[in-house]
């Protein structure tokens, strides 16, 4: 078989699997994981049953299938623009922002059967432990470049992250969810600015406190 043909049909295939992925989380989001049939996500999709089956053997399996690709494409989303920018401040705040606008574009599912049936899918734990390590990873590169404090475990500071920016999918904006990303970063600072103000001020103030104590001496 022709190369160009085979290649038509698995864009083919693709478009019929997307179509059909796309159309059951609709149907779930709107009517509830028990209300979906095979034969409405046929109807919806313009495809007949039969062709469905020969792709996916029942809802359950299409809403994985669904949640799956979703994962994946958010994940590489995350790493692509970690790797757009330099340095692992600047990867870890283009990470945050991403992540917490994924987090208030993905709330249609919260709180409803679908997102209560697709957590209990093992590959959200092993998604989740992907995105932590990344962010841990960042801010343990962060610590070393003296741009986050030290006074916390990276693995720890991961976790506040990940908790704090949950709370975009409640919020009603791109920008509420920038400014969520900014609280969260301020918390991740140098846990000594005194310290090193005080290291960088040092040089200047010497001058003065001799000059002041040979002020006093010529009294």
């Amino acid at each position: 078989m022709p190369k160009l043909w085979n290649e038509t049909i698995e864009t083919h295939r693709r478009a019929v699997r997307d179509a059909i992925l796309n159309t059951t989380a609709e149907l779930a989001a709107e009517h509830g994981v028990r209300s979906v049939t095979m034969s409405q996500i046929a109807e919806q999709a313009g495809i007949g049953r039969a062709t469905l089956y020969k792709y996916f053997p029942d809802v359950e399996a299409i809403l994985l299938a669904w949640h799956d690709r979703q994962i994946t494409e958010h994940l590489g989303q995350l790493a692509e623009v970690r790797d757009q920018v330099d340095g692992a401040s600047e990867q870890l705040e283009a990470v945050l922002r991403a992540f917490a606008h994924i987090s208030r574009h993905s709330r249609g599912h919260h709180g409803t059967d679908l997102a209560a049936f697709l957590h209990r899918d093992e590959r959200v734990a092993h998604a989740e432990q992907q995105l932590h390590g990344m962010i841990r990873d960042l801010l343990a590169a962060g610590v070393q470049a003296g741009d986050f404090r030290d006074d916390v475990a990276p693995d720890e500071l991961a976790t506040y992250c990940l908790h704090a920016l949950t709370a975009a999918a409640a919020l009603p904006s791109d920008d509420a969810a920038d400014r969520l990303v900014t609280v969260t970063l301020s918390g991740l600072g140098n846990a000594h600015p005194e310290t090193d103000k005080r290291k960088s001020t040092s040089p200047r103030q010497h001058p003065e406190h001799h000059g002041h104590r040979a002020r006093h001496s010529g009294h």
